[in-house]
């Protein structure tokens, strides 16, 4: 099962994340994920690439509950 979910980066108190797709029963995330967007939740900045979007969308992923607020409140899909 896919899931699109938010991986910190950043330094303490200065986070920065970024949305991935990644397979559920993966650990290592760095070798088996792609990125499809950015979040900076410092300056409310959010950035994702809507074809990698619609495309993990289409087969099947999940994200996560922030994940989903984020999409939906930002983007209409």
């Amino acid at each position: 099962m896919l899931k699109i979910k938010l991986i910190r980066y950043g330094k303490k108190k200065k986070p920065y994340y970024k949305i991935i797709v990644l397979e559920k029963l993966f650990k290592n995330y760095k070798k088996n994920s792609s990125i499809i967007g950015s979040y900076n939740p410092l300056i409310k900045s959010l950035h994702i690439d809507k074809i990698k979007l619609k495309k993990a969308l289409t087969f099947g992923s999940y994200p996560t509950d922030i994940v989903r607020h984020l999409i939906y409140k930002n983007y209409s899909i």
